[in-house]
């Protein structure tokens, strides 16, 4: 639109959003700007009709679509961004309007930590279980999410449902539904949260308008919570066709456009009003219902969670180890990183080893110990490691390698993988430190020929080669890096560190400012 740079920033910092109707030409003169110059006008006009439109494009990374026919017959289809994957270019309210079928995969991440951890314990406990035969209602498994110790747990491990879980105190499995369900964008704007755990800890008295309402809202303490339950209040005591009602769970599908559950609102508290029922009661009821408008839960989906809830925190009460490398080997996924599962998993008193040359695979990996495994770091968490390069060292160990020319030789790495290796200071069992073994990399030089790579054993019996260097350094005092050095570089190099925690090394000089402001 050929408008300046500070023009487009003063607008935008202006406006703080748009209603139904457009931008406000009162926040484009309160910014300093004529709203009726030729250029700015066309702008706004312009703006306006984008109002509504999508903001960006949300993939699912779980969806797919299918028809009778071809796909690419009926549908434009577009490369992802992701390797293998494909887009169409139509959202699902086309699909929907077409009436082709579409099914959404939700969970994958966990799903596959799960697969993952369930792989691990029959490997090392041999043990077999299976989202079916996972012990149920285990008292250890909720007294651990009733302390709000869920990192790493599926759906329960934000800062939100930490701070509901020490309220709400699961017990049963239907407590870990309404806690999937509750802490949600919609109930919370819809006032649902606080009477609910009222209502639950026998601080406010539970009652129903009438007894239909009763077997409607009953499980969940007269509080609608889930989508079905504000369909069969539109039934039930506003008068709505069944029809009808689909069209207001419609309106509270997941991520629709805000307002359009508005259209609804007379016909509901009309209905309610003529059945009986008061009008601030059926106003308070439209209030809940919503909420949903932003985000609410079908119950069947927030059963399934839970499931997942379930399942997690089971695995992580009983197995750590377990739990923290299946949890590893599926990032990215979940709401912490690497390093925060670590320390999590040291806190549960998982012993963690480091990554090495000679004991880590890929993936992170699981040892015996006494009585339990400890958890060994995969070469996955090197930054910039290839898994092909990662697959040779591993195939060519063997016993083992006894220095790092033996590596060298052996695995067929290239100097920049042995250098990865060095800064991720993985060849501690054949005694170098980082800096010792990027120095010993440095005197390597380049790859003897194969008829000079064992030296001058055997090569030179005739007499008629020349004897081969031996490529040996001599010994060189390297002066040692400081915690704090080896600390930066574990997070530069793996995200993670297993030495002292980043803080720990300021608490010299936090303490007298903490004493200060005390």
């Amino acid at each position: 639109m050929g408008l300046s740079a500070d023009t487009i920033g003063r607008i935008s910092k202006t406006l703080l959003g748009w209603g139904r109707d457009g931008i406000d030409e009162s926040q484009i003169a309160e910014a300093g700007l004529d709203p009726d110059a030729a250029r700015l006008r066309l702008t706004i006009e312009l703006a306006r009709q984008l109002v509504g439109f999508p903001r960006h494009l949300s993939q699912h990374v779980g969806g797919f679509v299918i028809t009778q026919g071809p796909l690419a017959d009926l549908v434009p289809i577009e490369n992802a961004a992701m390797e293998d994957r494909t887009i169409i270019q139509w959202d699902k309210d086309d699909i929907d309007a077409l009436g082709i079928l579409k099914i959404d995969i939700l969970a994958l991440g966990m799903l596959t930590a799960i697969r993952k951890a369930f792989n691990l314990i029959e490997q090392h406990y041999g043990q077999g279980f299976t989202l079916a035969t996972i012990p149920q209602d285990d008292p250890a498994v909720y007294d651990m999410l009733s302390r709000a110790d869920s990192v790493g747990v599926f759906q329960v491990e934000s800062r939100a449902q930490m701070t509901m879980l020490p309220r709400l105190k699961p017990k049963t499995f239907y407590d870990l539904v309404i806690e999937v369900a509750i802490v949600r964008p919609g109930p919370i704007q819809g006032d649902m949260v606080h009477p609910y755990l009222r209502r639950r800890n026998g601080e406010e008295q539970v009652s129903y308008p009438s007894r239909a309402l009763e077997q409607v809202l009953g499980k969940t303490l007269g509080v609608p919570l889930f989508q079905e339950q504000a369909m069969k209040i539109a039934i039930v005591a506003g008068g709505f066709t069944p029809s009808e009602a689909d069209q207001l769970r419609r309106a509270m599908a997941t991520f629709r456009k805000v307002g359009t559950i508005g259209l609804f609102q007379r016909k509901l508290i009309d209905g309610m009003v003529a059945n009986g029922y008061s009008q601030a009661f059926a106003e308070n009821c439209f209030r809940q219902i919503e909420g949903f408008g932003e985000y609410g839960f079908p119950e069947s989906h927030a059963a399934s969670f839970a499931l997942l809830v379930y399942v997690s925190a089971w695995l992580k009460c009983h197995y750590p180890a377990v739990f923290a490398a299946s949890l590893l080997n599926s990032q990215p996924m979940g709401f912490y990183a690497p390093a925060q599962l670590v320390r999590d998993a040291k806190d549960h008193r998982v012993e963690i080893r480091p990554i090495d040359v000679n004991h880590s695979d890929w993936d992170n990996t699981l040892e015996p110990i006494a009585r339990s495994t400890a958890l060994r770091l995969g070469f996955r968490q090197i930054k910039g490691a290839r898994e092909a390069d990662m697959a040779r060292l591993v195939a060519n160990r063997a016993d083992g390698y006894f220095d790092l020319r033996d590596t060298w030789a052996r695995a067929s790495l290239t100097l920049p993988v042995l250098e990865l290796l060095a800064r991720a200071d993985a060849f501690g069992s054949i005694g170098l430190n980082r800096r010792q073994a990027h120095w010993a990399i440095k005197g390597l030089g380049d790859k003897p020929l194969p008829l000079f790579e064992f030296g001058d054993a055997g090569a030179n019996e005739g007499g008629n080669l020349p004897p081969v260097e031996s490529g040996q350094e001599p010994d060189v005092l390297l002066p040692s890096q400081t915690i704090g050095e080896h600390v930066v570089q574990d997070y530069r190099e793996t995200s993670l560190t297993l030495r002292q925690h980043p803080l720990a090394l300021l608490r010299p000089q936090l303490k007298p400012l903490w004493s200060a402001s005390a």
